[in-house]
């Protein structure tokens, strides 16, 4: 058990984050994991900060799988779900009359500052803050830079540490519940459990990709929200994707949804077309501590 504000949350013994707190050598990781490349988080300086507890920034993930599905949803919806506060600097994008667009992924960290976990990101997608909201052409123009912006609507983790942490360190809306998260020969299965009856809340399965030829990518996820004290704030991340493939075939993705808490929440949003679906197994990223949105400079 340790101490993370006045949360007493227990880790893994021995673990990275019982060792060092989110800042163990990169002479660790090479020796505890020779095969991973730790080329990228080389170039890249940690600073202590305060979040809430003292720790450090960015926190890496070195080992990493993710799948994403983005839909279609009721933008009135959307804005209602979203603070007064929150959408004084940013606005859904709207990609035809009344519909914007949110992004469910699920994340397999395999190895990572914070040991291993797995975490489900229902988001909307935003404009930057102090950019114009040009719906579908805001949508390609953070498309083709790799620069996508949004407010985060639910993000369950299956560990006690990556809940603490979220919550109090990064004000994000994290919450306790199981996750599985398998690969089969030609699909990815994602079990999402609900917290309150410990029954099978909501299944995401997605068929693999060919990833043979896809070239290493840098890609940015900001999100813009209040922190405990009320103020505006933003952080990101920096995703190294090592292979990756993209597809808009409705066939490629099936979610199943149940009368569940989350089940509940997503049908309220009245999903649609599927828009993308993302298929990442492998790649690396780097979470900034969030700043104040005012005092936030361009990454």
């Amino acid at each position: 058990m340790i101490q993370i504000g006045d949360h007493d949350v227990p880790v893994v013994k021995g673990g990275l984050y019982d060792r060092f707190r989110s800042n163990p050598p990169l002479s660790v990781i090479a020796a505890e994991s020779p095969d991973t490349d730790l080329s990228w988080f080389r170039g890249i300086t940690k600073e202590k900060v305060d979040m809430g507890f003292a720790s450090y920034s960015p926190n890496f993930y070195y080992e990493n799988s993710r799948v994403t599905a983005i839909f279609t949803a009721d933008l009135a919806r959307l804005r209602e779900l979203m603070p007064p506060g929150v959408l004084e600097q940013v606005q859904p994008l709207q990609i035809w009359p009344g519909r914007g667009v949110v992004a469910l992924t699920a994340y397999a960290y395999h190895y990572c500052d914070n040991d291993s976990y797995n975490e489900i990101g229902l988001s909307v997608v935003t404009n930057k803050p102090g950019s114009s909201n040009w719906g579908p052409f805001s949508l390609m123009g953070q498309s083709f830079a790799d620069d996508f912006w949004g407010y985060v609507l639910k993000l369950p983790v299956d560990t006690e540490l990556a809940e603490v942490r979220g919550v109090v360190g990064y004000n994000l809306p994290k919450w306790l519940t199981r996750i599985d998260y398998r690969e089969g020969e030609s699909n990815v299965i994602v079990n999402i459990f609900d917290s309150e009856t410990g029954k099978l809340g909501v299944t995401l399965e997605t068929q693999k990709l060919d990833v043979s030829s896809s070239k290493e990518a840098l890609v940015t996820n900001s999100f813009t929200n209040i922190d405990q004290q009320g103020q505006l704030t933003t952080g990101y991340t920096t995703s190294r994707q090592l292979r990756h493939g993209s597809s808009s075939s409705a066939d490629d993705v099936k979610l199943t949804l149940t009368d569940g808490s989350l089940s509940r929440f997503i049908e309220s949003l009245d999903l649609g077309r599927m828009v993308k679906y993302e298929y990442v197994p492998d790649f690396q990223a780097a979470l900034y501590a969030p700043k104040p949105l005012a005092s936030a400079t361009g990454k």
